[in-house]
């Protein structure tokens, strides 16, 4: 942590720092001290004058703008408000010849962060957290400057909210010592445009008020999480709100009292509503309530009886796919079911079920698929599940870095292209002409293709090894914990063949979508080939589109995907010449680490579901 500190800080100083260790992500500017900066001394000037080429900017302050958008003429910059002049500075910086006036599509664009208090990070790839430690059973300082660079980096894309602790909350989280805490980073991130949330526990008021229940409708739990509002906006005026797991994988929630999830989250609602909060309330709930039903049917089933009975800052937080952020899902269809209730999308830049931060996957063309079937105009925001920690590269795999910048001006631009956001990190980040970046962008654009190919192809999903969700176990399968957190429960391989009956004919899950999609995926005829698995249980024999037959073409699948990454390498080895040492050395030695566990996943899963098919 002290060396990562002493880094930012000598880029703070100095402007520029001679390691090529990945810490500047895409921020490498260099430092020219030329330009005159005419207008409010504000950090949008700073940055300008230390790293605009041209000779002179203005920055001007219009009240008729839109807040946090910005209008940029020849070099004048206006905005409503520093964070718009902020914005506008870093999009100068990164396009020059940008004219014109910008906005951003949603209006929350939100990280949330699974940092537990005691440093460590639930699905994080990257090292210990940058906000959270104990020092014995105190929280740690906070550490100024790399909490400032991570605003610097997030504000530079447009991320105007951090949800600083993990949503498997811990109740500490809403006592005095740290919500002095959060109101030190609140501090940090506010002059970036950045506020701050907070996940909460449901149970919060037992275990910090004392009291006998945690029941919605019960007066003292009211009066309880009121007066925690009260003092938490006392401290920090523009906190965000509250993000909620409820009722989920043993976290407590309103139905352990038969109340519903409109319930628990108006009450929470109404807690914040008179300082402007919001409630992120997640539709990841699945288990107790479903015996036997198919777990991606759950979450309409939870929910679609509560639409319309939400308090108006109540925002249903849905993941992008209905089970689990696997490297391709359907589009989660409570996108359909929810017509009166706000909604956000949860996409996960962790790479939990993609490699982790071991393999190169570029994640905007996962995330434009899903907009081509919801409408962003359907959405208030989207929130990451981040993929930031203490290494000194900030993502464990310097290309991550890439999914970290994707969700950023995918939030402010959901209509953008995988390439030309793919061209603009690869440009910030690497000092590389034409001739090479476009073999390294072919790489980032065939990279998610590649690892569905390799691990899952054909709408095979959730077959990874039980728990780390690293690595393939297709037998996976454990007696004493639910079928549907095993791997067989997802593939259902047999003799006959493979996949998951969800027509008409099986848990009917095609039904919860809506036209046409409820038709196509339906039919086995006409379903994409990209979610057969998923949608329908299909002979071995059956033929596919090219032709072959379904374990042929898992087998060809299985293969490309392999061939693919060793085509990643031949292109990395080719780019050494035009990469600093440090950087090509560590993505080297991922990139081979990938292969083996391409192969891994290849070997495994055809000697294992061959073992059906040949019978």
């Amino acid at each position: 942590m002290k060396k990562l500190t002493l880094l930012i800080m000598t880029c703070l100083v100095m402007g520029q720092v001679q390691a090529e260790d990945g810490s500047r992500l895409w921020l490498r500017y260099q430092s020219v001290d030329k330009a005159k900066v005419n207008g409010p001394a504000c950090i949008a000037a700073d940055e300008l004058r230390k790293y605009f080429r041209g000779d002179e900017v203005t920055l001007a302050i219009d009240p008729t703008i839109e807040a946090e958008a910005f209008k940029i003429e020849g070099t004048t910059i206006s905005a409503k408000d520093e964070t718009g002049l902020l914005y506008g500075a870093y999009t100068l910086l990164r396009e020059p010849a940008t004219q014109g006036y910008q906005k951003p599509y949603f209006k929350y664009r939100i990280l949330n962060h699974w940092d537990n208090l005691d440093g460590t990070i639930e699905r994080g790839y990257a090292g210990r957290s940058i906000f959270w430690d104990l020092d014995g059973d105190q929280p740690k300082a906070i550490d100024a400057a790399l909490v400032r660079a991570y605003a610097r980096a997030n504000a530079s894309i447009g991320i105007n909210g951090t949800v600083l602790n993990n949503v498997n909350a811990s109740p500490r989280i809403l006592s005095p010592l740290y919500i002095n805490k959060v109101k030190e980073i609140a501090a940090i991130l506010r002059p970036y445009g950045i506020k701050v949330y907070l996940s909460v526990n449901f149970a919060s008021p037992m275990a910090l008020g004392g009291l006998q229940t945690a029941d919605p409708l019960n007066a003292k739990v009211k009066t309880w999480w009121k007066a925690k509002a009260k003092e938490i906006y006392r401290e920090i005026p523009d906190f965000g709100g509250f993000l909620v797991k409820a009722n989920s994988e043993g976290q407590p929630g309103p139905g352990d009292y038969h109340r519903t999830h409109a319930q628990g989250a108006n009450m929470l609602a109404d807690a914040v509503a008179p300082y402007g909060g919001i409630i992120m309330w997640r539709s990841f709930v699945y288990g107790a309530n479903h015996k036997g039903e198919d777990r991606v049917k759950q979450a309409v089933s939870e929910f679609i009886n509560d639409d319309g009975l939400f308090r108006s800052n109540v925002i249903l937080q849905s993941k992008n796919g209905p089970l689990d952020f696997q490297p391709r899902e359907p589009y989660a269809p409570i996108f359909d079911n929810m017509h009166k209730t706000p909604q956000m999308a949860e996409l996960q830049i962790t790479q939990e079920y993609l490699g982790q931060s071991r393999h190169l996957v570029y994640l905007a063309p996962m995330w434009r698929e899903f907009f081509g079937y919801v409408a962003p105009a359907r959405l208030v925001g989207v929130a990451g599940v981040a993929n930031i920690g203490l290494d000194k590269n900030w993502c464990g795999h310097h290309f991550s870095q890439a999914n970290w910048y994707a969700f950023g001006r995918l939030a402010w631009d959901p209509t953008l292209k995988s390439e030309q956001i793919a061209d603009e990190w690869l440009s910030a980040t690497f000092d590389i002409d034409d001739s090479h970046r476009t073999p390294l962008l072919s790489m980032m654009l065939r990279s998610r293709e590649a690892c569905v190919d390799y691990m899952m192809p054909l709408g095979l999903h959730h077959i990874f090894k039980f728990d780390h969700h690293y690595g393939p176990e297709p037998d996976g399968y454990i007696a004493h914990y639910p079928l549907e957190w095993c791997p067989v429960y997802y593939h259902q391989a047999d003799s006959a063949g493979i996949g998951f009956d969800r027509s008409h004919t099986g848990t009917d899950a095609t039904s919860q979508y809506r036209e046409p999609y409820c038709s196509l995926y339906d039919d086995l005829t006409t379903c994409p080939e990209r979610y057969l698995l998923w949608f329908h249980h299909v002979p071995w024999t059956y033929r596919t589109n090219s032709g072959r037959t379904l374990i042929d073409e898992l087998t060809y699948r299985y293969g490309r995907g392999v061939k693919e990454v060793e085509s990643f390498i031949d292109i990395w080895h080719n780019s050494k010449p035009t990469i600093d040492e440090q950087r090509w050395q560590e993505v080297d030695e991922r990139l081979q680490h990938q292969l083996e566990n391409a192969r891994e996943w290849q070997k495994t899963c055809l000697d294992y579901f061959g073992s059906f098919a040949r019978k």
